[in-house]
């Protein structure tokens, strides 16, 4: 049981235990339980949108490069405060480097097994991916579900946490709805290496696949996802409240999946029913046949670098 679910069982109202047995007993500190985080400023918030627009477009921009570009805009910033938001964001410069973070003891890491991978098929590999949700006066995250083949999003949840309980529902979600997929692709994050999630999947006997670390090209589809609901839907909306994003974001996902016409499907939506539906057998060599960037090749096929080719 993680901490978020033992926290959950404290009862102060219980009278046979005090709060200090109750968490002694559940393994908890006192101090976690009454913790509030102190609300990001204003200008903090006007920061982390300015910085996630920026890294949207430049995705190989740093922190150091982060503070040139917030100053040519005039902005009084230093490196170690844009650190600090990038790293509360989520957000990490793409570019190969020594792994020199020291990983959890209990979560392992899996090996990448999309590389040379011939993807022809719905339900042969899904992947997921956590991204930053900006609001008038905070933030939220949210994390998606995605077939890799048809690109369609199966599931998602919105949390004002980045905890890996909401990863973990959504992914069930997924599982409950479109049964199972043969290999699941996340990144390093300890959401996905938690126990609770990849026990989900083991269990199951899904392969799972983990990108390499700093590879942001190695679950490249997810991340086109990202860029294409903040430019489409994020943006222009500025939402006011978690009930405003999550109503927004519904509706958007809802209209990617069934109506949107997608041009590298040769402007036909991700429906998986119907005469235009992706996973009829025409439009399957069609979308097979489309998705390649060398048009000699008539198979979906991840290369070395991750990117489809």
């Amino acid at each position: 049981m993680n901490q978020v679910a033992r926290l959950s069982l404290v009862d102060g109202a219980d009278a046979d235990l005090s709060i200090v047995a109750q968490c002694r007993l559940l393994k908890v500190a006192r101090s976690t339980l009454y913790y509030r985080a102190a609300p990001v400023s204003a200008d903090d918030l006007r920061l982390m949108r300015r910085l996630d627009e920026q890294y949207l477009a430049t995705p190989f921009y740093g922190s150091r490069r982060m503070v040139v570009v917030l100053r040519r805009e005039g902005e009084a910033v230093n490196r170690k405060r844009v650190r600090r938001l990038m790293r509360l964001m989520g957000l990490e410069a793409i570019y190969q480097k020594p792994n020199t973070s020291r990983r959890h003891p209990e979560h392992k890491v899996y090996p990448y097994l999309l590389r040379d991978l011939t993807i022809d098929r719905p339900n042969q590999v899904w992947c997921a991916d956590i991204t930053y949700i900006p609001l008038a006066k905070g933030f939220v995250y949210l994390v998606a579900v995605m077939d890799w083949f048809s690109r369609r999003v199966l599931a998602w949840r919105l949390s004002i946490e980045m905890d890996m309980a909401f990863c973990v529902e959504a992914l069930q979600d997924a599982l409950d709805r479109y049964g199972q997929p043969e290999i699941f692709n996340t990144d390093q994050g300890v959401q996905f290496t938690s126990g609770d999630f990849i026990d989900e999947l083991a269990g199951r006997g899904v392969r799972i696949s983990m990108d390499g670390k700093g590879r942001f090209l190695d679950n490249i589809f997810i991340e086109r996802l990202w860029r294409s609901l903040k430019y489409e839907e994020v943006f222009i909306k500025a939402y006011a409240s978690v009930g405003e994003a999550r109503r927004g974001i519904s509706g958007w996902l809802t209209f990617y999946n069934d109506e949107r016409l997608h041009q590298a499907h040769g402007y036909r939506t991700r429906r998986p029913t119907g005469k235009s539906s992706l996973y009829s057998r025409k439009v399957c060599r069609a979308l097979v046949s489309s998705q390649t960037f060398s048009r000699s090749s008539s198979k979906i096929r991840v290369g070395s670098s991750g990117i489809v080719n």
